[in-house]
């Protein structure tokens, strides 16, 4: 009998496909690092080229080399020496291809508009929205998971967009991220749990508190309720910060790539690339930009809707002089394995109060100077449009009350007091809605200050509220954030005067500072009232559904015990803008807001308050009265030394 010739297989006819392509996929894991160590080298992945026919052909090792060091016309010259022609895997030589391609992080900060609704503080967040931490730029939230021990939901983003070179676990997540909203003390929402970089992928999660939570990706409607594989050719869509709703087709599988996220930090990152979607083209050529790290690649069902299905979590995207339009991502099983989470599925849950504790919730301690001072009454049409929670009128916060309009949507007045020997320094919280009984029909919320000037400004002063015992102090903290105490105010009022000793001076605190810097309270303590004057000729501003007055002037009462005669003393002063002063302005250099003093008699007058009697009889006399047209005597104040001299 003549010998057995043995025929080698050729690439394209495996004996066994599927097993053939399991050992490739293999193979090219575990030499990935060994390749990538040479520098020229910045991924390794498979491809099938697509034939003249129009089907797949044999598989290819597709090797990239930084494109700024090939030089037009000499990437035959770029292919390394440990890059084969071919690579043997069982009786099958596969080839390999050299190609000029760089990639870079893509969460780099970026020239873009300000206020877009991607990039600013939510009170419902979602994915798709811009995210960071008190370092990083700003990438995007992928996804929201669980965690498969706890069952505690989590934000699903990038290792470099919430974790980085310069935090470590336990650092503030902040939504906005920072190159979005530099204010990051004011947008915490949630610390850094856990992260993997690495063949797994670059991915991290965070837990989240004091935000309302949809599943469902901005402008996609789809929510992430399982996970699946791509292959080769497969449709994809996703949801990022900078480039927003974009499409494409898997083009390499496998691919394993070196990225340096700076700060010292050189990485291998598997995963799979994404390139154009010739039947879906973005309009501007590119389907991601900095900052659309962390983004999930979901799978394209077969009407071309976006399906539930997450793939993968976007990482980065092709450098400015690489050759082509792609992008890469992690998969999404080895993301979720390496963070032991699992879908989290349909949510829409509202923002809910963080660590809410009723029995601490007292409000305003009427005796708190050792005297009883009660707070104001109102005039019949004030008392009418208050809101009510279990029958009274009286919101009871920690260490304030609120009263509350409901036409207006803000508190008509705030009481509070202040034990100065007893401050805390303690970090911004976030905003929230009080969820209680019916009130959340009764309060202006996120939507009011998207992409214009207005500001969430607090009546009574978060730092005037954080003080007693920790755990007291840190409720105050959390409890200053209701949206019951907000008020719009334009940004250069709310944030006038503050400076970076002081981020929290301001034309409204300059009261209590001046008064802890230059008088003696006894035992440092206060008692305030305040809120803003609801005038008939204040300007109505609509936006997003939400429609607000704007008050031109504000109000503050200021009670204290005098240290050196035990006398108690009362001050009412107005902080109101340059044009209310009518003739009285004209001529003088005066900011465009100005504090003054005035008689409680006329305050009350001007606001529908009846202050309490032990106020009017404790009231301090000023001198050098100035008038004005519409009716109060005002003595305007200069400098900070005439806000309690006579």
């Amino acid at each position: 009998m003549a010998p057995t010739r043995r025929v080698r297989k050729k690439a394209a006819d495996p004996a066994d496909p599927a097993e053939f392509e399991r050992v490739l996929r293999a193979h090219v894991r575990s030499r990935a690092a060994q390749w990538l160590a040479d520098p020229r080298l910045t991924s390794v992945g498979l491809t099938r080229p697509t034939t003249a026919a129009g089907r797949r052909g044999p598989w290819t090792v597709q090797f990239t080399v930084d494109s700024a060091a090939v030089p037009e016309g000499a990437l035959a010259a770029a292919r390394p020496v440990d890059v084969p022609p071919v690579i043997r895997i069982g009786d099958v030589d596969v080839p390999t291809e050299v190609v000029p391609r760089s990639f870079k992080p893509a969460y780099l900060p970026v020239a873009l508009p300000a206020k877009d609704p991607r990039k600013v503080r939510a009170e419902v967040v979602s994915p798709g929205l811009s995210v960071g931490n008190l370092h990083t730029s700003a990438g995007t939230i992928g996804a929201f998971v669980r965690d498969r021990r706890s069952g505690e939901l989590l934000l699903l983003s990038n290792w470099h967009v919430v974790h980085g070179p310069q935090a470590a676990l336990g650092v503030t997540v902040v939504q906005p991220g920072r190159h979005d909203d530099n204010r990051v003390e004011a947008n915490g929402i949630g610390v850094l749990l856990r992260s993997h970089l690495g063949p797994a992928g670059d991915c991290a999660v965070a837990r989240i508190s004091g935000r309302g939570v949809s599943s469902q990706a901005w402008e996609l409607g789809v929510s992430v309720t399982a996970i699946g594989d791509p292959e080769l050719g497969d449709a994809v869509v996703k949801s990022g910060r900078t480039t927003g709703v974009t499409r494409g087709r898997v083009t390499r599988i496998e691919v394993n790539t070196r990225l340096d996220y700076g700060g010292g930090v050189v990485a291998i990152v598997g995963g799979f690339e994404v390139g154009l979607d010739p039947q879906a083209l973005p309009p501007d050529g590119e389907i991601s930009r900095g900052g659309d790290s962390g983004a999930a690649w979901m799978a394209v069902d077969r009407r071309g809707k976006p399906a539930p299905v997450m793939l993968g979590l976007h990482f980065a995207g092709d450098a400015e002089r690489s050759e082509g339009e792609f992008a890469l991502a992690c998969y999404a099983q080895s993301v979720m394995t390496a963070l032991d989470v699992e879908p989290a599925g349909e949510l829409a849950l509202p923002p809910v109060a963080q660590g809410g504790d009723d029995a601490l919730r007292a409000g305003y301690d009427r005796d708190f100077l050792g005297r009883a001072i009660v707070p104001p009454t109102f005039t019949a049409a004030r008392r009418r449009d208050l809101a009510v929670l279990e029958g009274d009128a009286e919101l009871r916060y920690c260490h304030f009350s609120v009263w509350l309009s409901r036409q207006r949507k803000y508190a008509l007045c705030v009481a509070w007091n202040i034990d100065g020997a007893s401050f805390k320094r303690l970090k911004r919280t976030g905003f929230q809605v009080d969820r209680r009984g019916d009130l959340p029909a009764h309060q202006l919320t996120d939507a009011i200050y998207r992409m214009n000037p207005l500001d969430r400004g607090h009546i009574a002063r978060r730092a005037d509220l954080c003080w007693g015992p920790m755990e007291e102090a840190r409720q105050a903290n959390r409890d200053s954030f209701f949206y019951t105490n907000i008020v719009p105010q334009h940004e250069a009022f709310n944030q006038s005067g503050n400076t970076a000793d002081d981020p929290e001076g301001g034309l409204w605190g300059r009261l209590e500072n001046t008064l802890f810097d230059s008088e003696k309270p006894r035992a440092l303590k206060l008692t305030l009232m305040a809120g803003p004057v609801f005038g008939a000729q204040d300007r109505r501003f609509e936006q997003n559904g939400e429609q607000c007055l704007l008050p031109d002037e504000f109000w503050k009462v200021v009670a204290y015990v005098d240290e050196a005669s035990g006398a108690l003393r009362a001050y009412a002063f107005l902080l109101t803008q340059k044009h209310l002063l009518g003739p009285l302005a004209e001529g003088l250099e005066l900011a465009p807001w100005v504090w003054a003093r005035i008689g409680l008699a006329d305050l009350g007058e001007r606001t529908g308050l009846r202050f309490p009697k032990v106020l009017l009889e404790h009231e301090q006399p000023f001198a050098a009265v100035e008038s004005v047209l519409d009716g109060p005597r005002l003595r305007l104040i200069h400098s900070d030394d005439q806000f309690f001299s006579r």
